[in-house]
C-alpha cells in the first residue's frame, strides 16, 4: 500500500491516557507525518510528553484554545514558543489585542511555532450558538473574528468545512485554514458542522483534521489510505 507522510492532515489523538496516545503514534509511524493533542493529554505528559512527540519525527498541532487577557496568553505562547511546535490555537474570541501581543512575542523569540485563531467551534449549532451569544448571527461572528486573523497577523485559523467559502472571502490565501469537523461518514458524535476530505479541500482547506476516524477504525492504515483517497479528490476539484 502507498504510504501517505505529506498528507495535509493532523491525525488528532483525542485519547485517554498516555498509553493510548503513544500506541496510536507508533500505529501512525510513517503513514502520517502531523499529530494534534489537546488538554487532556496535555495535562498528563506536560511538556516532556510534547518533545517525545516531535522527537518520534511528527509535527506537533498543540489545541489548547488560549483564551484570557493577553498577558496572560502572551507568557503562554512565550513558555511555549521553543518546544518545537509545529501549530498552537489560541481563542480569535480574545481579540486584537490578545492576538497581536502574542504574535509579537512569539516573534521576538524567534520561533517558527504557528499561530491558529480558533473561529467558532465545530460543535455549535445556531441553537447552541444563541445561548452564548444572542442577537448576533453565527456567520457574522465567524467573518469578523476570521478577517481578524488576518489583520492582527496570525499564520492561520480553524473553522468548519461548512464556513470555508465565506472565510476565504474575507482572508488573504496566505492565511491557513485548518479544518477540523470531518468526517468519511457524517453522524454518530458530537460535531454538528461536518463535511468529508474531499469537501473541505474542494472548497479551499489546507489542514484537516481527524480523530476518532483514524484511531477508533479496526485498521488505521486502511482508514488513512481512505482518507487519503477523498482529500486526493478534493484537491482535483479546487475551487
Amino acid at each position: 500500500m502507498t504510504e501517505h507522510t505529506s498528507l495535509p492532515l493532523f491525525a488528532a489523538l483525542d485519547l485517554d491516557t498516555l498509553r493510548e496516545a503513544r500506541r496510536t503514534m507508533d500505529a501512525l509511524s510513517g503513514i502520517v507525518d502531523a499529530i494534534k493533542i489537546g488538554p487532556r493529554l496535555y495535562a498528563q505528559g506536560g511538556a516532556p510528553f510534547l518533545k517525545e512527540i516531535v522527537d518520534h519525527g511528527f509535527k506537533l498541532f498543540l489545541d489548547l484554545k488560549l483564551h484570557d487577557i493577553p498577558n496572560t496568553v502572551r507568557l503562554a505562547v512565550e513558555t511555549l514558543a521553543d518546544l518545537g511546535i509545529f501549530c498552537l490555537t489560541l481563542q480569535a474570541a480574545g481579540g486584537r489585542r490578545m492576538m497581536e501581543e502574542s504574535v509579537a512575542a512569539r516573534d521576538r523569540l524567534g520561533s517558527t511555532m504557528k499561530l491558529l485563531g480558533i473561529t467558532v467551534l465545530t460543535s455549535f449549532d445556531e441553537k447552541s450558538w444563541d445561548e452564548v451569544a444572542p442577537g448576533c448571527p453565527m456567520d457574522a461572528a465567524i467573518k469578523k473574528r476570521a478577517w481578524l486573523c488576518g489583520d492582527c497577523g496570525m499564520d492561520g485559523l480553524v473553522c468548519s468545512p461548512l464556513d470555508l467559502p465565506e472565510v476565504r472571502a474575507v482572508t488573504p490565501p496566505t492565511l491557513l485554514k485548518v479544518v477540523p469537523g470531518v468526517r468519511l461518514v457524517a453522524g454518530g458524535d458530537d460535531q454538528s458542522r461536518v463535511a468529508t476530505p474531499a469537501d473541505a479541500f474542494r472548497n479551499g482547506a489546507d489542514y484537516i483534521v481527524m480523530g476518532r476516524p483514524i484511531y477508533k477504525a479496526p485498521d488505521v492504515r486502511k482508514a488513512v489510505a481512505e482518507i487519503a483517497r477523498s482529500i486526493e479528490e478534493g484537491l482535483a476539484c479546487r475551487k
